[in-house]
């Protein structure tokens, strides 16, 4: 990919490093901004003051006993867990990032299974955090980030080890990183079972994101939405921002984010695609209310042949479409899932670029991606530097697992060589579990999760994820799984599924009675030009939204696939 690079390539030997070189490169430039509470100033911080505040709770942590152990950390994103995640590094602890909308007994459990030896825990959940203690012997009690109302806090914690780094930052400067070692243990959220824990080194971290940033045409600014406890969250929003210098608003929740990004006016947004899903929508229902539907769809094909002749004027005709997002926004790198090519090619006509890209933890996450100066529509991209990548078993497409070899790819899972032994090939590439193929330029299609595959009873072989993809912009469709639905009679009578839940606002807007009879007429247009093994011979309307994770994913396994 070096031709398309923008960017210098930098390196760095551990987390460590990179917070001295932030402070200093970047110095008085904001690292974080963010609300303390929603109705508060904002308080930001810049890197210098980031580099300082690390060092001081580092070496408290030290005092403590955290180096070279594993400490959990539960809570949403916030300027604390944003410490804890370098502090913690920055004297070669262990960090144990896990969701904290997990039940408390699915806490313990993982903390337990984690070998834990201290616990960072958001005061609002605090209830859990002192179950966890009853269940677990820890080293220390509990500290409690984003606190009020308690001694027992991490900005204590930071403010205790201030005089101590100013009278001696050896236990920060000399405290042992081994940059191979396993310093991230992540337990994946699964959206087939139960997740396992995946150990990360800091240097697959710091190869990742230096591999991919020279490639990508950053702002200055954006507004961090995305759960750290997922390598997505943490790599890209947290090592990724620190090493291009750029300023991340740390979101309040879901519930503030338009009128967020209206007052921040983020350069660049890093989301999941159902956010962009979810955009795109009401973007288009407003539209809709505004009666300018037609005049918005003249105005794109308008636009659109006045780029072919070089003439640019999106951000000025679709203005008041962008001021969804604050009008500044110029690119939104997307992971996780693919993309339907109509929202991509409804952004791209608003003057906004979407990089399409392909990550699993395993992968620390990134492993291919679409970058500013090469976007291949319908790919993921092409690989990074550091990668290998291999097609397993290809069909006569060229399809087949995807398999990956690189300083990104994880340790193993913890504490399970049989489940670690089965995940990496003979010759020592990772197994994603996703199928895909790639072009001889090295471009990389993903086709489909290879759980998800539907193998039918006559040796077919259906990628669910393909016709989900051609139904997800039917209007009035806000979420959609396709599967084989299980029939008591037997496989021959097993069916291809497609199971919805609606748009509530867009049937509501519409007068629109009978879900069912609405979405057929798309369903049979699909079914007219599917190939017969690939059609929907049952609709699902779902009145409860789907099961999903914290990265807004379906947990496809917490459906009832029974169809009689």
């Amino acid at each position: 990919m070096n031709k398309y690079q923008i960017h210098e390539k930098l390196s760095f030997t551990n987390m460590r490093e990179l917070i001295e070189f932030a402070g200093e490169k970047y110095y008085d430039r904001t690292a974080y901004s963010f609300r303390r509470t929603a109705k508060s100033e904002i308080t930001k911080i810049k890197f210098s003051s980031l580099r300082e505040d690390v060092r001081s709770l580092a070496c408290e942590l030290a005092e403590m006993g955290c180096a070279g152990k594993h400490c959990a950390v539960i809570g949403k994103l916030s300027y604390d867990w944003v410490l804890t995640y370098f502090a913690v590094l920055s004297i070669g602890g262990v960090l144990v990032p896990l969701d904290p909308e997990w039940q408390k007994e699915d806490l313990a459990d993982t903390v337990n299974k984690a070998h834990a030896s201290f616990l960072f825990c958001d005061e609002d959940i605090k209830a859990k955090g002192e179950y966890i203690a009853e269940q677990i012997k820890f080293e220390a009690d509990p500290i409690y980030l984003a606190a009020k109302d308690t001694d027992r806090n991490l900005r204590a914690a930071m403010r205790a080890g201030k005089p101590k780094f100013d009278e001696n930052p050896d236990p920060y400067y000399l405290a042992e990183i081994d940059p191979e070692a396993l310093a991230l243990l992540v337990f994946t959220s699964g959206t087939t079972g139960k997740g396992k824990g995946v150990m990360l080194s800091q240097n697959a971290v710091l190869e990742d994101m230096t591999n991919i940033i020279p490639y990508i045409d950053f702002g200055t600014k954006t507004v961090g939405v995305l759960p750290p406890h997922h390598t997505y969250g943490s790599s890209v929003m947290l090592v990724g921002h620190a090493i291009i210098g750029c300023e991340v608003f740390i979101s309040g929740g879901l519930r503030y984010i338009t009128k967020e990004l209206a007052e921040q006016k983020p350069e660049h947004l890093v989301l999941v695609p159902l956010y962009l899903e979810t955009f795109y929508r009401k973007i288009w229902a407003n539209i809709k209310n505004q009666g300018k539907e037609k005049l918005i769809k003249n105005m794109i094909k308008l636009s659109n042949g006045m780029c072919k002749v070089g003439i640019d004027l999106r951000k000025k005709i679709f203005s008041q479409v962008r001021a969804a997002f604050g009008g500044e926004v110029k690119m939104i790198i997307s992971g996780g899932a693919p993309i339907n090519p109509e929202i991509l090619d409804f952004f791209r006509a608003m003057g906004i670029t979407t990089l399409n890209g392909y990550g699993i933890t395993e992968c620390a996450p990134i492993v291919a991606a679409n970058v500013s100066r090469n976007v291949v529509p319908g790919s993921i991209g092409n690989p990074l530097d550091c990668d290998e990548i291999k097609i397993l078993d290809p069909n006569e497409d060229g399809e087949g697992e995807i398999c990956v070899k690189g300083p990104n790819v994880m340790l193993g899972y913890y504490q399970d060589e049989a489940a670690t032994a089965e995940a990496f090939t003979e010759d020592g590439f990772f197994r994603t579990g996703d199928y895909g193929k790639q072009r001889e330029d090295g471009t990389l299609f993903i086709t489909g999760r290879k759980k998800n595959l539907i193998i039918l009873s006559n040796g077919k072989n259906v990628y669910p994820e393909e016709i989900e993809k051609e139904l997800i912009a039917v209007p009035g469709i806000l979420d959609i799984v396709v599967y084989e639905g299980q029939s008591k009679r037997g496989l021959a009578q097993n069916a291809i599924v497609a199971e919805v839940f609606p748009d509530e606002d867009y049937i509501k807007a519409n007068g629109i009675e009978d879900i069912k009879a609405h979405l057929k007429p798309f369903i049979d247009d699909y079914n007219r030009n599917a190939v017969p093994y690939k059609k929907i011979g049952i609709l699902k309307v779902r009145t409860t939204p789907f099961p999903k994770n914290t990265l807004r994913k379906i947990m496809r396994f917490k459906i009832d696939m029974t169809i009689d």
